[in-house]
């Protein structure tokens, strides 16, 4: 039982840091348009190579 003393407390703080990593994510606009990208590879209007 006095295991559960120190597995609850890290857990928590691993679970905490998690939590504010995911803030820190969404506040920075990371998952915006994540289909878009997806989309935009397989289509032909945008195209990336160089012009003759």
């Amino acid at each position: 039982m006095n295991i559960l003393s120190y597995l609850i407390p890290i857990s928590l703080i691993l679970g905490g840091i998690g939590l504010l990593a995911f803030v820190y994510t969404v506040r920075s606009n990371q998952y915006d348009d994540p289909e878009g990208d997806a989309r935009r590879i397989l289509s032909d209007d945008w195209d990336d190579r160089p012009k003759p």
